[in-house]
């Protein structure tokens, strides 16, 4: 099935913009649909020439009454004749209502309809329908208050005033109706307070009537109010009682004739969010504080490897405590990368492996090429973010095929005017991560086998690949002239240690 934007952009024919405002409008109409105790649906008129009917490109179902829909209706296409209410509501550019029948299978028999054309910037696109089923009973004053609440944003949004263009997003959400409600008039005073509404007031310690009075006259903090009143949209603030008690309050306000007569504050106990959220900052700012002292300690060690090389006289020894001392450089670089991520997505035990990548090529620019022996190093695609027990392997892997093209790719024969350029490439493709280390040196001899190299810097790419990283790798004579035909090397693994392949592939 389409989802809504694709409904959008290929039924509807909706323009980036209009699909950008459709978002705002489906971030926020669970509130409409909850205080009008109503489905709601957007119609839209298909875009086809000579087609008059109208899709639905979305629905939302009300928390707070049943629904009337026991099928989803996305997608679902109706006549003009079938849908009057829409049709007249698109026409004329105005709120149409109107009772009509469900049939046999609703023994109410009967819902209360109004259609609203959905618009932005004077533009119509489409027509929001709220529907909902008539009670046969007297309805309460909350349920009242509901209703009357859902008809002025309703009309806000034929206005085109609702939803709110720019209007801040809570951190955990918007809150909902059933969370608790306080109606203001233009004055900011308190005319209504839900029953939950008077529980979260009671949470930060107001238990005051709040009735006729502004906030700021029962000991709390208003300025959001007023922010929202100057703005003419939506603002949240999060109220604070002591160390336990958090309460995000977002006030909508409400527009008529141009001007504010009004809004209601929707307001939410997030404590426990609260709570657990400083409890996931500090397990992340330990985790941090762990990735830096492991690179600490790996650059203590790094340390006692090169004091130790200077007292080696032979040089075959001197060339494996560097080669040690870079290896335990490039685990350095990963830890130190997890301790200083700080993106939006951080978690603490993965980073953009970018990041360790860059430091990895400068590590082998300044510590293995010379000024005679210039090697130019690129860095193409993007490895995305890759957990540490994935990141890890890769780096030494990365350290060793780097090492390798320094040592053996680019001999005293071959003139640095003819250019030495080493790339290393990502590539993805949904989980799978595909690894290029390529050169334009003199390649593998002829007989080379990967499988049977002896090496131990082979040797070890050969082991992380196969049983760190679960992939695949290929090494094989580049496409270059005869004289140098360059070398490059492939991996090939999954980024999720779940999906790793179940047996390591290996080309010579």
């Amino acid at each position: 099935m389409a989802s809504p934007i694709d409904l959008a952009r290929n039924v509807a024919g909706f323009d980036p913009d209009a699909i950008q405002h459709m978002k705002r409008l489906f971030r926020t109409w669970n509130l409409l649909a909850d205080l009008a105790l109503a489905d709601v649906l957007l119609l839209a008129p298909v875009a086809a020439e000579g087609d008059e009917s109208f899709v639905v490109l979305a629905n939302v179902r009300p928390s707070t009454a049943p629904t009337l829909y026991g099928h989803d209706p996305l997608g679902d296409r109706h006549r003009p004749e079938n849908r009057h209410l829409v049709a007249e509501a698109w026409e004329s550019g105005t709120i149409c209502s109107g009772n009509v029948e469900l049939g046999p299978h609703f023994p109410e028999g009967q819902a209360e309809i109004s259609a609203s054309p959905f618009q932005l910037d004077g533009r119509r696109l489409g027509v929001v329908l709220l529907e909902r089923r008539t009670r046969n009973r007297d309805l309460l004053q909350l349920e009242r208050t509901y209703i009357s609440l859902a008809q002025r944003l309703t009309q806000m949004i034929c206005d085109g005033r609702f939803p709110f263009i720019g209007a801040d997003e809570p951190q955990y959400g918007a809150p909902r109706v059933g969370d608790g409600v306080l109606v203001l008039d233009d004055d900011r005073r308190v005319t209504f307070q839900s029953p939950n509404g008077v529980s979260a007031l009671h949470r930060l310690g107001i238990h005051r009537n709040a009735v006729g009075r502004r906030l700021s006259e029962i000991g709390l903090d208003d300025s959001f109010i007023r922010t929202s009143y100057a703005l003419e949209k939506a603002v949240t603030q999060e109220l604070e009682r002591g160390e336990g008690v958090t309460v995000t309050s977002r006030c909508v306000p409400l527009i008529s004739d141009g001007k504010i007569d009004g809004s209601f504050i929707l307001v939410r106990d997030v404590s426990e969010l609260k709570r657990r959220d400083r409890l996931l900052l500090s397990k992340d700012a330990t985790i941090r504080e762990i990735h830096h002292r492991v690179k600490n300690n790996l650059q203590t060690i790094s340390s006692l490897l090169r004091l130790q090389a200077r007292r080696v006289t032979s040089q075959d020894g001197k060339d494996a405590l560097e080669e040690s001392v870079r290896r335990v450089a490039a685990i350095a670089i990963v830890h130190e990368t997890l301790a200083n991520d700080a993106s939006d997505d951080a978690s603490g035990d993965d980073a953009p492996f970018l990041d360790v990548a860059k430091p990895l090529i400068r590590l082998i620019e300044e510590g293995l090429q010379s000024p005679e022996k210039p090697i130019q190093f690129r860095l193409v695609g993007d490895a995305g973010r890759l957990p540490l027990i994935r990141s890890m392997p890769l780096a030494v892997i990365l350290t060793e095929l780097l090492q390798n093209v320094v040592d053996h790719a680019f001999p005293p024969h071959i003139s640095p005017d003819e250019g030495r350029i080493v790339t290393v490439g990502f590539e993805r493709d949904g989980s799978e991560l595909a690894v290029t280390v390529s050169d334009n040196g003199v390649g593998p001899p002829e007989d080379f086998d990967f499988a049977e190299a002896r090496g131990l810097g082979l040797t070890l790419v050969h082991t992380f690949v196969t049983t760190e990283l679960g992939g695949s790798i290929t090494m094989r004579r580049g496409d270059g002239p005869d004289a140098n035909p360059g070398t490059s090397t492939q991996l090939q693994f999954s980024r999720n240690w779940e999906d790793r392949v179940s047996g390591p592939v290996i080309d010579g």
